[in-house]
């Protein structure tokens, strides 16, 4: 079984790294007939054509631009910020394996069987975040009414912002993905729901709160993932308890899905949980990525998108009144 973890030792830089895998997951794919596998490479394959073919990235992100002008004349009281990047390798990689352990569990826990190729195969389609905006406000406390709770009116306006966002993005060559989840979230439209994910009416086990939706961009042809969030559930997510709590307790839950699901009886299973236990003992500081270098997990010096992602669209927009 190849890993990523076997090229990230020898100073390749990450489009090497990619292609290099690539190429050694279609041999296995053709000499074992493995069907993950060529999925695989074609997954890795995606960044690739991302980070190699960033052209389309100047007109969609003047396309997107014009929702933040929009958001500025409308909310000039708002302060947020509006980027957005690639995602990484690592995380990438994390993900994609993350999904199969994840969905043959789960599958496994209701049919007592394990699923079928076709069907492991379609939920690996909806990997579709390798291009993410994220949208971040917070409400001056100056321009709170009186006796207003913040959380309470951010909240309203992050809900205001995403019922007019399907609308704007549509008229802007992209077109909203439906998110599969059943939401009943009062605050957005009727109209709207059946797009987003609501993490903050339904914030996950660890604390996680974010309204996600996909658009597929129709002149780019590829899909974008938005993120809305308030100052408070960014720095919940990227510095505080959901961060690490969840971390541990993704730990936690993987352990319990390997236990209960015999080895040797799933190889799909069994290799994408495989490849993610290698990338949690990944020491940060002893990879030889060019561009790359990491005193230890937290001090990262990260020019190449390999374990932080690439910015793609960083605007920032203070309150002017």
């Amino acid at each position: 079984m190849v890993q990523l973890n076997d090229y990230l030792y020898s100073g390749y830089t990450v489009p090497q790294i990619l292609h290099k895998y690539m190429e050694d997951l279609y041999a296995s794919a053709a000499q074992h007939h493995n069907e993950m596998d060529q999925v695989h490479g074609d997954f890795l394959a995606q960044i690739a054509g991302v980070l190699e073919h960033t052209e389309f990235l100047t007109d969609q992100s003047e396309r997107i631009r014009e929702f933040y002008y929009q958001m500025a004349k409308e909310y000039p009281y708002l302060a947020f910020s509006f980027r957005g990047r690639i995602k990484s390798l690592i995380r990438a990689e994390g993900k994609f394996n993350g999904y199969i352990v994840e969905y043959v569990y789960d599958y496994y826990k209701q049919h007592q069987k394990f699923p079928p190729i076709p069907e492991l195969k379609h939920r690996l389609s909806l990997l579709r975040d390798l291009l993410a905006y994220r949208i971040v406000i917070s409400l001056p406390q100056s321009c709170l009414k009186a006796g207003e709770d913040k959380h309470q009116a951010e909240c309203r306006l992050l809900y205001e912002i995403a019922n007019q966002m399907v609308g704007f993005m549509e008229a802007h060559g992209f077109t909203a993905e439906l998110s599969g989840e059943e939401t009943q979230s009062p605050q957005l439209h009727e109209a709207v729901r059946p797009y987003f994910k609501d993490y903050i009416l339904n914030q996950t086990p660890f604390g996680y709160q974010s309204l996600h939706i996909t658009f597929y961009d129709t002149i780019a042809k590829c899909f974008i993932e938005m993120q809305l969030r308030t100052k408070e559930m960014d720095d919940y997510a990227e510095i505080g308890p959901a961060n690490h709590l969840g971390y541990e307790k993704r730990q936690e839950r993987a352990r319990l899905k390997r236990s209960a699901i015999p080895r040797g009886e799933y190889l799909y299973f069994d290799e994408a949980y495989d490849r993610g236990c290698a990338l949690q003992q990944l020491e940060l500081a002893k990879l030889d990525v060019n561009m790359f270098s990491a005193a230890d997990h937290y001090l990262i010096n990260d020019c190449c998108g390999l374990y932080r992602g690439r910015v793609v669209l960083p605007y920032i927009h203070l309150p002017q009144l």
